[in-house]
């Protein structure tokens, strides 16, 4: 009976099965953790995570409390701008309706820009006015001069200051002016494309701004403002006419006049916009054609004054040389 156990055992069968058995134990046993987790890990994961939510949160209430200290401390700064100039009532006197117009192609809108336009210019004239007056007075500037030019250069510092808010926004609405015209006929080119397509003027306004904007954030501004006041304005017609005026440009007036006429009269606005897109490219290449011919006589004066002494020195100088070497001056 033992030997019978013995060699029940010792089958090769029965050691295969048990072989089995312990792969398959061994097996469950090591990917047991993997399917249950770990409870410690389970623990330090959900500490970890709520440990990155109260950051997120912690950071986002620094954000909310800084941005209202800074909306804080501008709203303070607009209000004393804004009870002085109500009070000087300069609105009437320094503003009319060229500045405010300067002041949008510049890219300022709303009230708070006119505010400060208008405070600066009261401001400056006595900033220069006193900075002039220190500098020839108390450092000794202009001693050989009497004091009549002393008296003229003080106020012409003072009339610099009260036109220097001017020509800053003259310059910046110039810039901001070239940046859209040389960006308008590329972006009707997209906008002809989009309409062809079949999408309506929002949308195709809202996909011109996101594609021009690497070229001109100026134009994809001016887009997207005009793509939300023809949704809430309750004449698309004004929305129209606000982007031709914010812009100044008259291709951008002949495009938005166009528009109003196809919205009125139920015409196809992919032939006007095609014959405008056109002009515009014919345009933007006359006017370097035009930069291209004004090139030779800009070119003439320095020619004169740089390259031909230099071209003369060349060629004389090593016949000077010889002569010299000769002996005979």
């Amino acid at each position: 009976m033992p030997s019978d156990a013995v060699g029940s055992i010792i089958e090769p069968s029965f050691l295969i099965a048990i072989l089995v058995a312990v792969a398959v134990f061994a097996t469950v046993f090591t990917l047991l953790p993997a399917f249950g987790g770990h409870p410690l890990k389970s623990r330090m994961k959900s500490v970890a995570l709520e440990r990155e939510e109260l950051r997120a949160r912690q950071r986002a209430r620094l954000a909310a409390e800084a941005d209202k200290r800074r909306r804080g401390l501008r709203e303070h700064q607009s209000e004393g701008m804004r009870a002085i100039v109500d009070r000087l009532d300069l609105r009437r006197a320094l503003a009319d309706d060229a500045a405010v117009a300067k002041l949008r192609t510049a890219g300022f809108r709303g009230q708070n820009p006119l505010t400060k336009f208008l405070f600066f210019r009261l401001v400056l004239p006595f900033v220069t006015l006193l900075l002039a007056g220190v500098y020839i007075f108390m450092l000794g500037g202009l001693p050989e001069q009497p004091l009549f030019v002393k008296a003229f250069v003080c106020i012409i510092a003072a009339y610099a200051g009260f036109y220097a808010p001017v020509l800053y926004v003259s310059n910046l609405a110039a810039k901001r002016k070239k940046s859209i015209q040389l960006a308008w006929p590329d972006a009707l080119d997209l906008m002809l494309i989009c309409v062809e397509s079949g999408m309506s003027i929002e949308a195709a306004f809202r996909r011109v701004a996101d594609e021009i904007g690497a070229q001109s954030v100026a134009l994809a501004e001016e887009l997207v403002l005009t793509n939300a006041e023809l949704s809430f304005l309750q004449e698309r017609r004004q929305a129209y006419e606000n982007f031709a005026a914010r812009t100044g440009l008259e291709t951008v007036k002949s495009v938005t006049q166009a528009l109003i006429q196809a919205e009125r009269y139920g015409t196809p606005v992919s032939h006007a916009l095609r014959v405008l897109a056109d002009e515009s490219r014919e345009m933007r290449m006359n006017e370097a054609e035009k930069k291209a011919a004004a090139l030779p006589p800009k070119l003439t004066v320095p020619m004169i004054l740089f390259f031909i002494p230099v071209l003369f020195a060349v060629i004389l100088g090593p016949a000077g040389i010889q002569i010299k070497q000769q002996g005979l001056f």
